[in-house]
């Protein structure tokens, strides 16, 4: 009877010190290849953006380039910025900061304003942005104000489409 109770506390008791073991979920950084129409990067813009760490959100940066010629005037730009994402699974609130050069053979002075001392142009970011969890289409939008120091632009706006992995 001793051996028959001390088996039961036994079983019993392992049930509740016992721990089961837990796979690591194993989270891989967000990278983006994305198209963007207007927003930081002034035009039209082929991008790249990834996390810094390995999570779907947190901080990150972005580079593009784009270029437009008229058969006149050429314009190239390259945005570049760090940007932090703030939400869960799929959806996110974007805020971003940074900078565009720009590079044109036609007068600064019709595009941004007396600029033509200044060939980078300040950008924010203000988006939602949906970014699937494994891999797949991306989408963008949001206001991007844009600034130098001689003008501000707050109701700039900007939409992109890619592909997330």
């Amino acid at each position: 009877m001793k051996n028959l109770t001390f088996t039961i506390i036994t079983v019993l008791s392992t049930g509740l010190f016992s721990y089961g073991q837990q796979t690591p979920i194993i989270e891989k950084r967000a990278q983006n290849i994305f198209v963007e129409f207007l927003g930081q990067g002034l035009l039209v813009t082929a991008n790249y953006d990834t996390r810094f760490t390995n999570k779907r959100n947190g901080i990150g940066g972005r580079i593009g380039i784009g270029y437009i010629n008229d058969s006149v005037n050429g314009i190239t730009t390259i945005p570049v910025g760090i940007n932090y994402l703030l939400g869960k699974k799929s959806s996110f609130f974007e805020i971003g900061l940074g900078a565009t050069y720009f590079g044109t053979n036609r007068d600064r002075k019709t595009i941004f304003e007396n600029s033509e001392e200044n060939s980078f142009i300040g950008t924010m970011s203000f988006s939602y942005r949906l970014q699937p969890v494994d891999s797949g289409f991306s989408f963008r939008g949001g206001i991007t104000p844009i600034f130098n120091s001689k003008f501000f632009l707050p109701y700039y706006v900007g939409v992109s489409l890619g592909y997330t992995f």
